[in-house]
């Protein structure tokens, strides 16, 4: 029996240090395979890196390229470009002229209609002042010793044509229409026409000496240049 007991002791112990081993080796496979995953999954983050990289790097390049060429597309849509941007810039060009063109032309439409306004009645003041000769030459004609009491009719008469001479030139002053007498001024050959010359003493000679037909301006415009005699210069 002691002998049988022995037997059971060693076998025991046996199968103790067996389960002892294989616990011992299977500890020390774990680490080896965790270790190998680890390694499996640094190669794939690796391998994926590179190739993210290899993207970029072709992407880079594909840009890179296209900077350096362009494609037929591109250069037509950037000759059409430069064509509208030339058309364009022409149009404005024309565009300003014919708004210039345009101003002008309303300036000068303005002026002329300004002007008519202005001048349109200058045939009719024109025959008017034949009226207004005859009214100065009738009052100067009448004798002013003969305008008496003795003589109603005739200073009736006479201060009749006074105020209707008085009158007109009212109307033709209201209307831009003035008398030019220049006695005693200078000549000047754009309102005045000279008919004769003579010598005065005490007158500066090229001053007007006598008036023979007064003269008018509309709005500053000659319409009837005085005739006048001139003094003559001493030789």
């Amino acid at each position: 029996m002691a002998e049988w007991g022995a037997r059971l002791l060693r076998a025991g112990g046996r199968l103790a240090l067996t389960e002892a081993a294989r616990a011992g080796a299977a500890a020390t496979a774990c680490p080896s395979s965790s270790r190998l995953s680890s390694h499996r999954l640094f190669c794939t983050a690796t391998r994926q890196k590179n190739t993210g990289q290899s993207c970029e790097d072709d992407q880079s390049q594909t840009q890179n390229g296209d900077k350096g060429e362009s494609s037929p597309t591109e250069k037509v849509l950037v000759e059409e470009k430069t064509k509208l941007e030339e058309q364009l810039k022409d149009l404005a060009d024309k565009y300003k002229r014919a708004l210039a063109d345009t101003e002008n032309l309303r300036q000068r439409s303005q002026k002329l209609v300004e002007e008519a306004k202005l001048y349109g009645i200058q045939s009719f003041c024109k025959d008017l002042l034949d009226v207004a000769d005859v009214l100065e030459k009738a009052t100067e004609s009448v004798p002013k010793e003969e305008i008496t009491g003795q003589n109603p009719h005739l200073k009736s008469l006479f201060e009749g044509l006074i105020m209707t001479e008085g009158q007109l030139q009212k109307v033709f002053s209201k209307h831009g229409l003035v008398k030019l007498n220049p006695i005693g001024a200078k000549f000047d050959p754009y309102e005045h026409e000279a008919l004769f010359h003579t010598p005065v003493e005490g007158k500066e000679p090229g001053s007007v000496a006598l008036v023979t037909k007064i003269g008018y301006k509309l709005h500053g415009r000659t319409l009837r240049p005085a005739l006048v005699g001139v003094v003559k210069g001493a030789e």
